[in-house]
């Protein structure tokens, strides 16, 4: 078996995308534990220690960070290196740049995981010490666009296959996003402060231009480019309609760039704007939905797999989240509903029925089944990716169903009167009442955890099996020369 994996690593550049998987899951451990830990923190005020870099206000953008750029970051770096030489049949573009890319981006998310922990964050008027850590990101991911642009050009298939497409969108529009956002005037040539650009309400506008396309774009489009590989190939069948993959991806694209401003209701953002926004946020139901769709029926004949083989729940379950959670998005951007569950832990819930049903839930999936394949043997505990789908699955829906009780209620609470005219409520006792919601929340975050630390042990037998027959075929192959040689 390792043999093969030898040829294949001659053909393709599989190091990279190995060092890419084995981040994804560090920062994912260190990033969900952290988010279980703050989680904890809101239930039990009294974990709030007297040490200021684990309090809530400056370990929340570690979790943040570490999960969404960490993780998810990492795991889209690796199958999208993955996918652009299978789907090619071409080595990944160059052997230094790819490097290049891998230990910027760790030490991006270091700088910044160390500077959110001791109080240096991106204040929107005023910043210290951010705009050269925005500069290196600017020139890791246009590396990184160079690099996927000339492994495509290099193609042996006339044909660029759909999830390429939706690695190439999502790489050009976080550019995009990244650098408008952080547009900011240095205060001098070699000072660390610098002015944002923006400031009042074309603020607000901008980073929820960029805060809800990060989400279209790196935790959507990204990810839907590893829906489009892993789950045909997993289930050994094509996708079920090219043509809907086609319209889903312009359609997605087009539409998305529309919605941050549904986050602006009732703000002082003129009501046109964030009208507009919630248009177009309703319309992207239709092009989400044909994306579910689409990858649900592609086991249309396969369906028995779904009993068998514990990776295609992941990806299917995933695909699921997806639809909820995309129904949930546009339900929520009107500013009917908008006005109950904006500010409260029902937006939260929304966010991670999509990060954890969705992002987290393909990723571990495509995971699943490229690491084995990129060591060249077999993985070694299908029972334990059982255990890892009902832990996380356990936990999500503990999570999502205590958001919704905690967020709905203390929506409701907060805009409630008495006959009197007067706020039937005070808002501690809505944080009375969200006490044990939180504290369910925080304990679906221990399932979770749970669930990528028997991941982490399962893929590290894994590697170290591999590792195994690899020097047991070496072993031969010395005897056997030692023997000619005699």
């Amino acid at each position: 078996m390792a043999h093969g994996s030898s040829i294949a690593a001659e053909q393709y550049n599989y190091d990279i995308v190995k060092k890419f998987a084995i981040m994804a899951l560090v920062w994912g451990v260190f990033g969900m534990s952290v988010g279980t830990w703050i989680a904890s923190e809101l239930a039990f005020p009294i974990l709030n220690f007297d040490i200021p870099q684990i309090t809530f206000g400056r370990f929340r953008p570690v979790h943040t960070t570490s999960v969404i750029f960490g993780f998810g970051g990492n795991a889209l770096f690796a199958t999208s290196y993955y996918v652009v030489q299978r789907t090619c049949q071409a080595r990944l573009y160059g052997d230094l740049l790819p490097k290049f890319t891998f230990w910027g981006w760790q030490l991006a998310l270091l700088i910044g995981v160390v500077g959110y922990m001791n109080g240096i964050t991106q204040a929107r008027e005023y910043a210290e010490f951010e705009w050269p850590v925005d500069l290196l990101i600017t020139v890791v991911w246009v590396a990184y666009a160079f690099i996927f642009v000339q492994t495509l050009r290099r193609r042996s298939q006339p044909h660029i296959y759909v999830a390429n497409w939706f690695y190439m969108a999502f790489i050009l529009a976080t550019a995009l996003l990244h650098i408008f956002n952080n547009l900011a005037v240095p205060v001098g040539l070699f000072s660390m402060k610098s002015y944002s650009l923006f400031s009042g309400v074309q603020d607000a506008m901008t980073q929820w231009w960029y805060g809800h396309n990060a989400v279209g774009f790196f935790l959507t489009a990204a990810f839907l480019g590893m829906m489009y590989y892993f789950v045909p190939k997993q289930a050994g069948r094509p996708i079920y309609s090219y043509r809907l993959s086609i319209v889903h991806f312009w359609a997605l694209s087009f539409m998305y760039m529309w919605v941050g401003a549904h986050h602006l209701h009732w703000t002082a953002l003129p009501d046109w704007t964030s009208s507009l926004a919630a248009t177009f946020s309703i319309m992207l139901l239709m092009p989400s939905w044909g994306g579910m769709i689409n990858g649900i029926m592609t086991l249309s004949g396969a369906w028995d797999k779904l009993r068998s083989d514990p990776i295609m729940l992941f990806l299917i379950a995933s695909l699921s989240f997806y639809g909820m959670s995309t129904f949930e998005g546009p339900l929520m951007s009107l500013k009917s509903v908008n006005a109950l569950s904006h500010y409260t832990d029902w937006t939260v819930g929304h966010v991670h029925s999509g990060a954890l049903g969705w992002v987290a839930m393909v990723s571990f999936g495509s995971m699943y089944h490229m690491i084995p394949r990129l060591y060249d043997t077999r993985l070694w505990s299908q029972r334990l990716v059982y255990v890892h789908f009902w832990l996380a699955t356990i936990g999500i829906v503990l999570y999502i169903t205590s958001m919704w009780v905690s967020g709905i209620g203390q929506g409701l609470m907060l805009r409630a009167f008495d006959d009197f005219g007067n706020l039937a409520y005070t808002f501690i006792e809505t944080v009375t009442f969200m006490h044990w919601p939180l504290a369910a929340r925080a304990l679906g975050g221990v399932f979770f955890v749970s669930g990528i630390l028997v991941m982490v042990f399962n893929i590290a037998m894994t590697i170290r099996t591999a590792h195994q027959e690899q020097a047991a075929i070496d072993a031969k192959i010395a005897a056997k020369l030692a023997r000619a040689n005699a």
